[in-house]
């Protein structure tokens, strides 16, 4: 029993200290500037929308928990406490997103090609989304750091990685990703 627990405690240590590198790996990579970072909005339970869902209506649609605010918050706090320089936060229009945009970062712009696909209802827009942040990205500096926060279905479309809710993935200039980070809620 004893050895489980010693192996326990070093488990623990071990990942704690990995995480940590982690971390810094992150903060360094963003204090480079010129990244593009991709958030997948804060912890929202359920999947997909209500049948009676409206774009304009945030009572229709699924919506951050208090553990998704609170995610949002340290999602935010990530940024100021380590200086991050940011040129401008874009959202989603989804009230999920626009919600961990102005919890986060305060000030943000929506962006239609970053809404969601995923229902049939928008399935349609999926090419021209696409094209539409391609062309975005295209006519961008690169000088200082982008972040959009947005939903699963864009994140996977245009990285092919699969984030969790909070997650942050940042990019070069090429979409090759750099780095990864998950802000638990």
């Amino acid at each position: 029993m004893k050895f489980f627990k010693i192996l326990f405690f070093i488990f623990i240590f071990l990942n704690s200290g990995v995480k940590a590198d982690l971390n810094n790996n992150f903060i360094k990579e963003l204090k480079q500037g010129g990244k593009l970072i991709f958030i997948r909005h804060a912890y929202a339970p359920g999947n997909g929308d209500p049948q009676n869902f409206n774009l304009y209506d945030c009572s229709t649609q699924r919506n951050l928990s208090e553990n998704g605010r609170e995610q949002s918050k340290k999602i935010g706090d990530l940024f100021l406490e380590n200086k991050i320089d940011i040129e401008n936060v874009y959202s989603s229009e989804w009230c999920r997103c626009k919600e961990t945009a102005s919890i986060a970062f305060k000030n943000f712009k929506t962006k239609k090609f970053l809404n969601s696909f995923y229902s049939s209802q928008f399935a349609k827009n999926r090419k021209k989304q696409v094209k539409e942040f391609q062309e975005f990205i295209n006519n961008w500096d690169k000088k200082k750091n982008l972040i959009f926060v947005t939903h699963y279905v864009f994140i996977s479309e245009i990285l092919n990685y699969a984030p969790s809710s909070g997650e942050m993935v940042i990019t070069d200039k090429n979409l090759n990703i750099v780095d990864t980070l998950e802000i638990e809620y």
